[in-house]
C-alpha cells in the first residue's frame, strides 16, 4: 500500500442551496487535487457528513469519483459504523471497484471495551473485499484503539495494513511504530500534528485542510517525508493559524467556508451541523488573503 503514502485528502461533499450533492463541483475539486499534488483522495469520511448521507447518495457519491478520477489518484472509501452486523452487510453489498482500500473507524457511542473493538474490527477484515485501514479518533468515538489491539489485528488479518490516528499522542504513536510491520502504514488524521508523526516515521496524513490548500499542505507534508524539516517547518507556521481556524466550530464547517470563499462549492452543511459563524468566516478570509 505504499501508493497510500503522502496527502490523501479528506473530501468534503459539496451540497447545493437546496441541499442536494453539487457533483458539478466534487468533479472540480477533483481535478484541483489531481493538479496540485495530492496523493489520493478519500470520500465518504467525516469530512465529507457521510452521517447525513442516503444509502443511495452514497452509492452515487462512491460511482461518481471513480468516474471523474478516472484512474489518476488511488481512492479511499470510509466504511464505519457502530452496528457490527449492519456494518458487514453494508460492506458485503457494495461495489467497491475503482477503491483501493476502506478506512473503517472506531465504533462510536456504544464505547466498546478493547475485546469489542477487536471482534468489531475482526468481522470487517472478514467481510472486505479490500485492504481495511482503522481510524482511530477518540475525540469524536469516546474509544480507542489501543496499540496492542492493532498489533493483535494486524496478526490476525493481512488485509488490515494501516491505522489513521487522530489522537495527536506522539509517545502511543512511536511506539506502535517501533511495533508495526514495515509494510504498516501509520498515518496522521491531526493536521497539526502531522509533521510531528512524520518525524518519528510515520507515513502521511488523511488531511482536511488538504481540502482546501492542497498544493501548500502537500509541499509541507512531501518535504518532511523526506527528512527537510526546515522547509517543512516554515511551511507548517504559514499554515497553522488557518489549521486552528478550520476547527474552531468544527469539521467540515470552518473547510466549508473556506471553500466557498475560494468559489470551490456553496457554504452548505446539513444538520445538525450549520454554516460557520460571522465572525469564524471574516477571520477565514483574512488569514486566506496572507496565504495566496
Amino acid at each position: 500500500m505504499q501508493k497510500l503514502k503522502g496527502v490523501g485528502v479528506a473530501m468534503v461533499t459539496p451540497f447545493t442551496e437546496t441541499g442536494a450533492i453539487d457533483y458539478l463541483a466534487l468533479k472540480n475539486l477533483i481535478e484541483l487535487y489531481v493538479e496540485q499534488g495530492i496523493d489520493y483522495l478519500v470520500v465518504l469520511g467525516t469530512t465529507g457528513e457521510v452521517v447525513t448521507l442516503s444509502s443511495v447518495e452514497k452509492e452515487t457519491i462512491m460511482r461518481t469519483v471513480v468516474k471523474y478520477n478516472q484512474n489518476r489518484l488511488p481512492l479511499v472509501v470510509g466504511k464505519g459504523g457502530n452496528n457490527t452486523a449492519a456494518l458487514v452487510k453494508e460492506i458485503k453489498e457494495t461495489d467497491f471497484e475503482g477503491y483501493s482500500a476502506i478506512l473503517s473507524v472506531c465504533p462510536y457511542y456504544n464505547r466498546p471495551n478493547q475485546e469489542g473493538i477487536y471482534q468489531h474490527f475482526s468481522a470487517v477484515a472478514a467481510a472486505a473485499p479490500l485492504p481495511v485501514i482503522l481510524y482511530n479518533v477518540p475525540s469524536r468515538t469516546a474509544s480507542a484503539i489501543a496499540n496492542e489491539t492493532t498489533l493483535r489485528l494486524i496478526k490476525a488479518h493481512k488485509n488490515i495494513v494501516g491505522i489513521k490516528d487522530a489522537s495527536a499522542n506522539m509517545t502511543l504513536n512511536a511506539e506502535l511504530i517501533k511495533a508495526v510491520p514495515e509494510h504498516f502504514l501509520v498515518l496522521s488524521g491531526d493536521d497539526e500534528s502531522a509533521l510531528n508523526l512524520c518525524e518519528i516515521g510515520g507515513h502521511g496524513v488523511i488531511s482536511v485542510i488538504a481540502g482546501a490548500l492542497p498544493k501548500q499542505f502537500s509541499s509541507l507534508i512531501h518535504h518532511g517525508l523526506k527528512g527537510e524539516f526546515t522547509a517543512a517547518k516554515r511551511l507548517q507556521e504559514q499554515i497553522k493559524p488557518m489549521i486552528d481556524l478550520l476547527f474552531e466550530e468544527g469539521n467540515p464547517t470552518g473547510l466549508k467556508a473556506l471553500l466557498a470563499h475560494q468559489n470551490r462549492c456553496v457554504n452548505q452543511l446539513r444538520l445538525p451541523l450549520v454554516k460557520a459563524s460571522s465572525s469564524l468566516q471574516n477571520r477565514i478570509e483574512t488569514d486566506y488573503s496572507k496565504l495566496v
